[in-house]
C-alpha cells in the first residue's frame, strides 16, 4: 500500500478540482495512482469541477443572519447571476452563514466545517455544488460580529430571500438600553450603510494612507488656486471635513431623515433609552465587488458552440 503524502493529495486537489477528502479516498482506492484517482473521481462525478474551477465567479449572493448578540455575513460567489435564483444555491450560501456564526469569519476554518445535516465538510458541499449546478462556485469571504450587550442588526439589499440578496450588512451597537429600540436603530443604521458604502465608523478609524492621499490632493487643488500658503493649510483642514462627512459613517448625514448626522441620529435614541450606544462594528459586503469580471462576446461565444 503506497503512502498517502500531503503533497500526493495537493497534487490530485489541483489536477481534479475534487475536495481534499475526496483525493485522498480516490489515492487511497487506487494506491496513491494519481491517474487512476483521477478517474476514480471522475466515475463519482467529483472531478468536474475541474473543468469549471479556472472561470471567474464574479456573481452569486450574500447572505446574512443575526440573532441578538451576534450575526454573521457571507459571499459565495458563482459565475452568472442565474445561480442567484436556484434554491439549491440558495440553500447551500444560508447555510454556509450559519457555520459562520457558530465558528466565525475564518474561510478555511469554515471550508473545513461540518456542513449543517451533513457529514461532509463545507468545501465538501461546494466541490458537489460544482459538479451538479455546473458553475464555479467560491466562498470568498466571511465576517462575524458580536457584543456583550446590545444587538447585531442587519439588512440585505436587493433581495431574494429571507437574508439572501446581492448586498448583505450587518452593524453591531454596544449599550445596556432597550433591545427592541437598539434593533430598529441598528435596522436603520444598516439601511444607511447600504446605501452610503462608508469606508469606516470613525475619523480615527479611517485608513491614514486614504486621509494623507485626499489632503495630497485637496493641498495641490488650493496651491493652484494661489492662494498664501497660510491660508492653503485652514482650506484643506475645511475640505478634509468634508471628505469625512462623505466616507465616515459617524459624520454622514443619516439617510433616514436627511437632517442629522448618525452621530446625532445615535445620540438622540441614546438619551430616549437612558444609555449611552456604541457602533462597534460594521460589515457591508456587494456581491462581486473587487472582482476583476470578464467582459465575453455573448454572439461569438454562440457561433463558437454551433461551428
Amino acid at each position: 500500500m503506497a503512502a498517502i503524502t500531503a503533497g500526493l493529495v495537493k497534487e490530485l486537489r489541483i489536477k481534479s478540482g475534487a475536495g481534499m477528502m475526496d483525493c485522498k479516498k480516490a489515492l487511497t482506492e487506487t494506491d496513491g495512482d494519481v491517474d487512476a484517482a483521477i478517474d476514480w473521481l471522475r466515475t463519482k462525478g467529483l472531478a468536474t469541477a475541474a473543468k469549471k474551477s479556472g472561470r471567474v465567479a464574479a456573481e452569486g449572493l450574500v447572505a446574512v443572519v443575526s440573532s441578538g448578540t451576534s450575526g454573521a455575513v457571507v459571499e459565495v460567489n458563482a459565475e452568472t447571476d442565474f445561480v442567484g435564483r436556484n434554491e439549491d444555491f440558495q440553500s447551500l450560501v444560508m447555510s454556509i452563514a450559519e457555520v459562520a456564526a457558530e465558528i466565525g469569519g475564518d474561510v478555511d476554518a469554515i471550508k473545513g466545517s461540518i456542513y449543517p445535516g451533513s457529514s461532509n465538510t463545507v468545501e465538501e458541499k461546494l466541490t458537489s455544488a460544482i459538479s451538479t449546478i455546473g458553475e464555479n462556485m467560491n466562498l470568498r469571504r466571511a465576517e462575524r460580529l458580536s457584543v456583550n450587550s446590545g444587538v447585531v442588526a442587519s439588512y440585505v439589499h436587493n433581495s431574494v430571500a429571507d437574508g439572501l440578496g446581492k448586498i448583505g450588512i450587518l452593524v453591531a451597537l454596544e449599550s445596556a438600553g432597550d433591545t427592541a429600540a437598539l434593533a430598529v436603530l441598528g435596522k436603520q443604521i444598516a439601511m444607511h450603510v447600504a446605501a452610503t458604502s462608508p469606508q469606516s465608523i470613525s475619523v480615527n478609524d479611517l485608513d491614514p494612507a486614504a486621509i494623507e492621499r485626499e489632503r495630497a490632493v485637496l493641498s495641490q487643488q488650493a496651491r493652484e488656486s494661489g492662494k498664501p500658503e497660510e491660508i492653503i493649510g485652514k482650506m484643506v483642514e475645511g475640505r478634509l471635513s468634508k471628505f469625512y462627512k462623505d466616507v465616515v459613517l459617524l459624520e454622514q448625514t443619516f439617510v433616514v431623515d436627511g437632517e442629522n448626522s448618525v452621530k446625532a441620529a445615535i445620540d438622540l435614541v441614546a438619551k430616549e433609552i437612558g444609555s449611552p450606544i456604541e457602533v462597534a462594528g460594521m460589515v457591508r459586503y456587494a456581491v462581486g465587488e473587487g472582482i476583476e469580471k470578464e467582459e465575453t462576446d455573448f454572439a461569438a461565444e454562440v457561433a463558437a458552440a454551433v461551428s
